[in-house]
């Protein structure tokens, strides 16, 4: 089935030999040369650098904030088997140590290393980020992973930033930003973008009464429409000749249904009092309130036979309409006295239940291939999109940001 989330079918690699691999190996931790003609001036250019992917690097997006798949095409098949699954989160909160278990990387076999960067202690102690982007990687379950870089980052927000307060990343077609301005709708914009294109999104957040992402996936909810199913729309064949490219897929957005990914509500970093039955329940009932007149709502609860709207009364089956994990501090143990799941047992439930879901399929039939060319293209929608513009306006004129 197109883009079928069962995703072991064709996972067995002797069944599928000719499959490319994407080898575990540490990226050059030198810079990539200035692209699209600005590798000239030092020291204008220094802002740009700063946000360039190490050599070596999959990034799906440039330091210009555009779609680029040469480097990843590669390690992807005609395979129409298989299920993507993106992240998004505050910086430090574990996505890329998340996404190195879905990979299946083993932390303990000697000379490995992790195909996602793990922030390092240097990198927390000088409040950097180290992904920037969308970092893409495939598993040998045929996992489309996609890690992105932390939303409300004040590292990401500090390298756009020039010394006039602009930004240095034209995030929306044609209009200049100041920095916050495009900080707020580059977080946006990869949620839009993943709620696109992905299967499964997890929303991670650092603590359980952090509710911030609860709030940008509301919004992202919000600014999503007219974006149209990946499978749906004419691939991708070149780079060039973009602005056609734009005109076409806004002329076919009102002909196809539109797709949402399914979200996955991930709190990590929790204390034992958090990970209490009760507490969980609590959580779950909170979540399923919050999002219960949104798109990830409706779509669940579409088969869902009901005289009442869907929120006049929560109980406990309900809860398990919208997915959510816990994970603990890291250095919870499993000694027999313990109440709770470890962080270790916690990951390996997260990869179980990510393996097993089964969440809505693209509209048609689409190869590994195909869904990368659409994604291309999706963005480019994402980018132009009159509706994203609209909020930035709204949120400009509030007095929020600065002009």
């Amino acid at each position: 089935m197109a883009g079928s989330t069962s995703g072991t079918t064709s996972s067995n690699p002797s069944l599928n030999p000719s499959a490319p691999k994407i080898l575990l190996a540490k990226p050059s931790a030198g810079p990539v040369p200035g692209k699209f003609g600005r590798g000239g001036g030092e020291d204008e250019t220094a802002p740009h650098r700063a946000r360039l992917p190490p050599v070596g690097s999959l990034n799906l997006l440039s330091d210009s904030w555009e779609f680029h798949i040469d480097r990843f095409l590669p390690f992807l098949t005609e395979n129409t088997d298989f299920k993507v699954v993106g992240i998004i989160g505050p910086p430090g909160a574990g996505k890329s140590t998340i996404m190195n278990e879905l990979y299946g990387f083993d932390g303990v076999s000697p000379g490995m290393l992790p195909p996602f960067a793990i922030q390092s202690e240097e990198t927390r102690a000088m409040a950097r980020h180290c992904t920037v982007g969308i970092e893409p990687r495939i598993s040998a379950e045929r996992l489309i992973l996609l890690d992105t870089q932390s939303v409300f980052s004040p590292s990401v927000l500090s390298e756009i930033m020039r010394p006039d307060g602009s930004s240095t990343v034209s995030v929306l077609s044609g209009e200049s930003l100041s920095a916050e301005l495009a900080h707020e709708i580059m977080n946006i914009q990869l949620g839009v973008l993943l709620a696109s294109i992905c299967h499964i999104l997890l929303v991670v957040s650092e603590g359980v009464h952090d509710n911030s992402m609860w709030h940008m996936m509301l919004t992202v909810d919000l600014l999503k429409h007219g974006i149209p199913d990946p499978s749906c729309i004419t691939p991708l064949h070149s780079q060039s000749s973009t602005l056609g490219l734009q005109k076409e897929g806004k002329d076919k957005v009102h002909e196809v249904e539109e797709y949402i990914g399914t979200p996955v509500f991930v709190h990590t970093k929790l204390q034992d009092q958090d990970l209490s039955p009760p507490n969980i329940v609590q959580t779950k009932k909170a979540l399923l309130q919050y999002f219960g007149s949104s798109s990830f709502m409706r779509r669940k609860c579409a088969n869902k036979p009901t005289d009442q709207p869907a929120m006049t009364q929560i109980n406990t089956k309900d809860t398990e309409l919208l997915d959510l994990l816990m994970i603990p501090y890291k250095n919870k143990d499993d000694s027999p006295e313990a109440q709770c799941e470890s962080y270790v047992s916690s990951l390996w439930k997260l990869r179980d239940q990510v393996l097993s879901m089964n969440c809505p399929s693209f509209t048609r039939n689409v190869s590994e291939r195909d869904w990368l060319k659409s994604s291309a293209k999706i963005w480019e929608l994402v980018k132009s999109s009159p509706i994203i513009a609209e909020y930035s306006r709204t949120l400009l004129s509030s007095g929020m940001f600065r002009r």
